[in-house]
């Protein structure tokens, strides 16, 4: 009914599980994980407990494969899970009961694992892990994109519904109080993965810290422009003179957080780039839903 993908970035840490499934709101039951431990992926009728207690186990120092022992010797339904998991050493492991639905299985790579059943085929989870292994960049980026190649080998036979998306990193949370990097499910959708693709965009823009080569410094057009922006929608009282002070840093300061740019506010005289794109686009909205031309 569902197929997934374990994995970690060696370059960084993270640790994530994305999923798709005919069946809704994948995201409550299917991924867990925790930053420097591992992730784990618990489906096929899931035991959720599998997911904590799977993370208990190898936190205490089991190996995946270990751990898929000890959580499936003592369960009387092993014979319909399913479960994926890998630790923050990039050690995976999968299990799949005699009695999941046709096809179903399991494939594992460098730093991830795949699995699902009432599959296409077992071309599936090989696209999967193809393309996980053969995509550069962020892990959440190079999950989504194992989804992709997944559904597009087959997927689910039944068709798509839901999808999720979780990635760890210590600190990587909102204001780096806690692990959740990337947390995005969608609970009932025609194309599902592709939702998630727009989520995650929205998402980078919400909860990520700015990058160093996306800053800039606020120069006469680009304070001009700001003064503009937000005189129009009533942050900035002073004059527009293109001068980057106080009072516009102030502003800026106030309308982003407005605007839920939260992580990316600064104390100093640079702004992030994707900031500023994304704040042009959505003026030019404002505008055009005030009457003006943008």
């Amino acid at each position: 009914m569902t197929f997934s993908i374990v994995a970690f970035d060696p370059d960084n840490g993270d640790l994530g599980v994305a999923v798709q499934s005919k069946f809704p709101n994948v995201g409550v039951s299917i991924p867990f994980a925790k930053a420097g431990v591992g992730a784990v992926a618990t489906q096929c009728y899931c035991n959720t407990s599998y997911g904590p207690r799977g993370l208990a186990l190898l936190e205490n120092g089991a190996s995946p494969e270990q751990a898929l022992a000890i959580l499936t010797d003592g369960d009387p339904q092993r014979d319909y899970r399913q479960v994926g998991i890998i630790d923050a050493q990039g050690r995976s492991a999968s299990f799949t009961g005699a009695h999941g639905f046709d096809w179903a299985g399991s494939l594992q790579g460098r730093h991830c694992a795949a699995q699902g059943n009432t599959l296409a085929g077992p071309g599936v989870v090989q696209a999967m892990v193809r393309a996980f292994e053969t995509t550069p960049g962020a892990l959440a980026l190079r999950l989504m994109i194992a989804l992709q190649a997944g559904q597009a080998a087959g997927g689910d036979r039944r068709g798509q519904q839901s999808a999720a998306l979780k990635v760890v990193r210590a600190g990587g949370g909102y204001g780096g109080f806690d692990d959740r990097y990337v947390d995005i499910s969608v609970y009932d959708h025609p194309t599902p993965i592709a939702e998630l693709e727009r989520l995650y965009a929205i998402h980078r823009l919400t909860y990520f810290r700015s990058e160093p080569e996306q800053l800039a410094r606020i120069d006469t057009a680009i304070a001009n422009e700001l003064q503009q922006i937000l005189r129009a929608r009533g942050f900035y009282k002073g004059v527009v003179n293109g001068l980057c002070d106080a009072e516009l840093l102030r502003a800026l300061r106030d309308f982003m957080g407005w605007e839920n740019y939260d992580e990316r506010i600064r104390d100093d005289d640079l702004i992030d780039l994707e900031v500023l794109a994304d704040m042009r686009v959505k003026h030019a909205a404002w505008l055009r839903a005030q009457g003006h031309a943008a």
